[in-house]
């Protein structure tokens, strides 16, 4: 902190401009009379900067003073002016802004001068209503996608009416538009927008716009009234507001379920667009085709799968699987009897060439003869006598004989 010197210090000291601009801001800081102040004057410079800053002059015949309201301060406010000039009052407090090494008002709320009691009726009721639950973001019901009637509450001679209906017309021409017609401005709006928003929500409108076009304070001020509010809070039907222009504010806006910045925008906001819808359509359309083709083919498969189900599960299987088991069965038997037909071939050929080996026919072809006596073969000579008759059995053929002697 910058320390004042001592009395008895006659030694010059140097300070830095940066150490005696931030002295001074803190000066400033201390001082409460700088901390809350209403300043009165004509607005000058207005300049709202890319950041969301505005940066404006407030003066009057004697004076003038740099004004900075932030973009968080800048985006709360119910009031912005209009036109250079514009005579208002403002709130804030007074400070250094130490890399200009100048003084600034830091402005959080700006009013038009002379409006001053409207705003502040205007912040007890929104205080109440909200502390009733009004405002509440879970009592607000979501926009109809695609609403079939669409109800108005409005003045039929106001120009909201008309670029309401050429939106409707342009976007979505489907809808149908049912108007409950209603002043929007003077002492008698209230009670007949009340009673506008009773006969339309008897209506078979799926959502409701409520609004008018911009002015000042005390033309928007109907939608300001308690009795409105709590009728639009009441209501059966969804509420839209679309009152004033994007930078006003009603109590309307806050107890409506969607708040749009003007009337045209209100009806963009409840009407598809049909360019839009026909994108939808078509991308839907493309999306059920693949299911369908994904849905055929899943089908497709688990219909082949029950197929091998039913094949594998089949009576007709197991006849086939029999049916095969005869066949090689049978197959088997004869290679079986094949292979016995032929070994008992080998054995009878065997047993033929074995008997051809024995076969007395044989021997007699070689040469050999066999004697007979009667039917007995002669083995030795000492079964023959003289006298006695012998068949001799050639390979040709038999030759009758006597013995003459036996030796």
């Amino acid at each position: 902190m910058f320390e004042q010197p001592s009395l008895f210090d006659t030694s010059p000291q140097v300070r830095s401009v940066t150490d005696i601009t931030r002295y001074i801001r803190r000066v400033f800081d201390a001082d409460f009379n700088l901390r809350d102040v209403w300043l009165q004057g004509e607005i000058s410079n207005w300049r709202p900067a890319s950041s969301g800053h505005i940066y404006f002059t407030l003066k009057d015949s004697g004076a003038s003073i740099r004004c900075v309201i932030w973009r968080s301060q800048a985006e709360q406010l119910l009031y912005l002016p209009q036109t250079e000039g514009e005579a208002v009052l403002a709130h804030g407090k007074i400070s250094v802004y130490e890399a200009g090494g100048n003084y600034q008002f830091y402005v959080d709320e700006l009013e038009a001068a002379g409006l001053g009691a409207l705003h502040a009726q205007f912040e007890r009721i929104k205080k109440r209503l909200e502390a009733e639950g009004l405002f509440d973001s879970a009592r607000k019901r979501p926009l109809p996608p695609f609403p079939q009637t669409i109800g108005l509450v409005t003045s039929p001679q106001a120009a909201a009416l008309r670029d309401m209906l050429n939106v409707l017309r342009r976007r979505y021409p489907l809808a149908r538009v049912i108007l409950s017609p209603a002043p929007v401005q003077g002492d008698s709006a209230p009670p007949q927008i009340v009673r506008a928003l009773q006969a339309i929500a008897q209506q078979p409108v799926e959502v409701i716009i409520l609004a008018r076009g911009g002015g000042s304070l005390e033309d928007l001020w109907a939608f300001n009234n308690e009795s409105v509010a709590r009728a639009i809070a009441a209501c059966p039907v969804l509420v839209v507001s679309g009152v004033g222009h994007e930078t006003d504010f009603t109590i309307a806006d806050f107890v409506a379920d969607v708040r749009a910045p003007t009337p045209s925008a209100a009806a963009e906001l409840v009407s598809p667009d049909r360019d839009e819808l026909r994108r939808l359509l078509a991308g839907q359309q493309l999306a059920l085709t693949e299911q369908t083709r994904q849905r055929v083919s899943n089908d497709r498969a688990n219909v082949r799968r029950q197929q091998w189900l039913l094949a594998r599960l089949s009576p007709q299987g197991q006849v086939n699987n029999s049916r095969q088991n005869v066949d090689s069965l049978v197959a088997r038997a004869g290679r079986s009897l094949r292979h016995q037909l032929i070994l008992q071939r080998q054995q009878v050929s065997g047993l033929s060439e074995r008997l051809a080996a024995l076969n007395p026919q044989a021997t007699l072809s070689r040469g050999y003869a066999i004697v007979q006596k009667g039917e007995r073969v002669v083995a030795s000579a000492g079964q023959v006598s003289r006298g006695d008759e012998l068949v001799i059995k050639l390979a040709d053929g038999e030759i009758d004989a006597e013995v003459r002697q036996v030796k």
